[in-house]
């Protein structure tokens, strides 16, 4: 069986406006794929789509060969297809570990082993002295890490990844990347990292999707994405999402 999360022809249009045209993108387990693009290239509308939260106008998503279009987000992740969000979307008025607990519970497991688990999860990504933090206090980049130990809850066969690294330092995405690589061993899930950290980006990813305008313009591994004039091209005059990386 052909184990992976596939989009296949995908396209989305929002009242004439058309997001994404004619995509096609694969994540395969225990692979790090790399979505990456300039603002408005149609990268959080194609997660949206992968995860159930937006409908396409054409085209289907599969999970290992299955057809899963119109299953809605929570029934998405029952599936093993967990995500982030930009905005982190904690819930703000309960403790670390509660964010957790609420995952598992959700998920279908007795609140006691769901407790148990998140406390399990907060230690394995190395924040668990956060457990007992009110959420809506967690500095930017600890909301962050949060937000990924929540995602893990019941080791997810994909896990999408929506600018994870964003607002951290340099230290702090490569603590970002070692913790990716960590899953990818040990999780052994599929993670699908949607960045504007180009760098982090080429340095983890084993195959990249360049999208610009709705549509995939370049495919490949780090090497071939690096030295594409298209990728460049897409780049020119986004000065505050290339700065720092060499493509």
């Amino acid at each position: 069986m052909n184990q992976s999360l596939s989009a296949s022809g995908v396209s989305v249009s929002f009242e004439g406006l058309r997001a994404l045209s004619n995509v096609t993108l694969d994540v395969p387990r225990g692979k790090v794929t790399g979505l990456i693009g300039p603002n408005g290239a149609g990268k959080t509308t194609l997660v949206n789509v992968l995860t159930g939260f937006q409908k396409p106008t054409a085209g289907e998503v599969t999970l290992d060969g299955e057809p899963i279009g119109g299953v809605p987000p929570h029934k998405v992740r029952k599936k093993g297809i967990a995500r982030t969000f930009q905005s982190g979307r904690l819930f703000q008025d309960l403790s670390v570990l509660d964010n957790l607990e609420v995952t598992g519970v959700g998920l279908g497991l007795p609140r006691r082993e769901a407790a148990a688990r998140a406390d399990t999860m907060l230690e394995w990504i190395g924040i668990g002295h956060l457990a007992e933090r009110m959420a809506g206090g967690l500095p930017y980049t600890d909301e962050r890490r949060v937000a990924i130990g929540r995602a893990l809850m019941l080791d997810p066969h994909y896990l999408l990844l929506d600018e994870p690294a964003a607002g951290m330092s340099a230290e702090e995405a490569q603590d970002l990347a070692s913790l990716i690589r960590r899953i990818i061993a040990e999780v052994k899930c599929g993670v699908l990292l949607i960045e504007h950290n180009i760098g982090l980006v080429l340095n983890i990813c084993d195959f990249i999707h360049v999208l610009d305008s709705g549509e995939v313009i370049e495919v490949g591994p780090p090497s071939v994405i690096k030295a594409s004039e298209r990728v460049r091209h897409a780049y020119m005059g986004t000065q505050a999402e290339t700065e720092g990386a060499v493509l």
